[in-house]
């Protein structure tokens, strides 16, 4: 997880990048084959979030299926396989990154074109549905 420096630390004083790595190694301690994450990236600067989300991609790849709940899109287009986009409960879109980013009710409701107020875009990195 590259955290190794900050071993001795309280994990209440790591800063908030370092401390989202933490968690992160916390939940895959147990060997997990699902891991859940909400807002993992809230908080995060540009660079930090880019380095969670090679983190998450990583994880995946290692055979851990995860189901991520995610604001910050540009995460989101870059980690996962299969996107489900919800606008106040409701499943606005699903598909791949291209098809929900070519989506108009995924534009209007994240860009505030037509007064859609967005929630959350429910991915997953596995690809499975």
């Amino acid at each position: 997880m590259g955290i190794e420096a900050y071993a001795g630390k309280r994990a209440d004083t790591l800063p908030t990048g370092i401390g989202r790595l933490l968690e992160l190694a916390r939940a895959i301690a147990s060997d997990p084959k699902v891991l859940l994450l909400d807002e993992g990236s809230a908080g995060l600067d540009a660079d930090e979030s880019r380095n969670f989300g090679k983190l998450i991609g990583q994880l995946a790849q290692d055979g851990i299926a995860v189901l991520l709940v995610e604001h910050d899109m540009e995460l989101v287009m870059a980690v996962c396989r299969h996107i489900y986009v919800l606008d106040f409960g409701e499943v606005i879109a699903t598909g791949s990154p291209a098809e929900v980013a070519s989506s108009p009710r995924v534009r209007a409701a994240y860009l505030g074109g037509d007064g859609l107020g967005s929630q959350a875009v429910v991915s997953d990195t596995t690809g499975e549905s």
